[in-house]
């Protein structure tokens, strides 16, 4: 399994995600991508799945040292006291301390430098090994930073070919930071691009695993979602492959900062300019 080393932690390049993974469901993927192979599983509060993907580590016999646990602080939790009473309810639901705690969005209230104090406060509570951030843009990764004693290990955001994040990757690594790609595979869009399908079958592989392979190429971890095993277990198969510097570039041009999936409501929010 690569991994990406960022802040002191060391993640697996590949994690298995768990939104929109209900009940039954959750538990059942979370235990048959640690049979695959998975070591690395991205949960949230507001995924409503903490309890069944605990059951699922819990099932799957693992130690809890081979298992690295993302999770996030929903943004009503913010608040000094609030955030740390959330993060230990995280720990009850999942049934064990997460490697990694991420605020989850950005929010102007309060202010970033009170929820980036609570968020110490919670590693040095021992409700978590590691902080982060997902859906910061890069001003603010930079400020969280700035703000806080424990290094940020990652930033959680949209990244797939057909969305460019150079601005972020750059701050990450100034930063001495990672990314994490969520919606790796554009929900699916990357099968439909014939970019993708021409260095596919030049590697005998889908375009969905030149994808994740483009992104681990980069440095940037990726957390793909499915339902279906098969298809967890084809996500998992990258590591017998590389794509060649021509062909990263010929993926990294299909990139725009229009090609975004996903976002943010709070009307006070805005991406980084590209």
């Amino acid at each position: 399994m690569q991994t990406i080393k960022a802040g002191g932690a060391e993640i697996p390049a590949i994690g298995f995600g768990t939104w929109q993974l209900e009940g039954p469901d959750a538990q059942r993927m979370t235990e048959a991508a640690l049979a695959i192979g998975y070591r690395h599983i991205d949960t949230a509060y507001i995924y409503r799945n903490e309890r069944e993907v605990g059951a699922g580590l819990r099932a799957a016999g693992l130690p809890e040292s081979e298992v690295f646990l993302t999770t996030k602080i929903w943004t009503d939790a913010f608040a000094d006291g609030d955030l740390q009473r959330a993060a230990e309810g995280s720990v009850e639901r999942l049934g064990r301390v997460p490697d990694l705690l991420l605020l989850h969005w950005p929010k102007p209230q309060p202010p970033l430098a009170e929820t980036i104090r609570a968020l110490n406060d919670a590693r040095a509570r021992g409700f978590t090994r590691n902080i982060g951030l997902s859906n910061f843009t890069s001003a603010q990764m930079e400020e969280a930073q700035a703000l806080s004693e424990a290094p940020i290990v990652t930033n959680q955001v949209e990244y797939h070919p057909f969305l460019t994040q150079r601005r972020l990757l750059d701050t990450a690594g100034r930063l001495g930071s990672s990314l994490t790609a969520w919606s790796p595979l554009a929900q699916g869009k990357v099968v439909d691009d014939p970019t993708l399908a021409a260095v596919a079958q030049a590697h005998g592989k889908t375009a969905g695993q030149v994808t994740l392979r483009w992104l681990i190429q980069q440095g940037v971890i990726a957390i793909p979602r499915t339902t279906k095993e098969h298809r967890a277990r084809e996500n998992f198969d990258l590591f017998d492959f590389e794509l060649s510097g021509a062909e990263m570039e010929r993926i990294s041009a299909l990139g725009s900062p229009r090609g975004r999936i996903g976002d943010w409501l709070d009307p006070a929010f805005q991406w980084d300019p590209e």
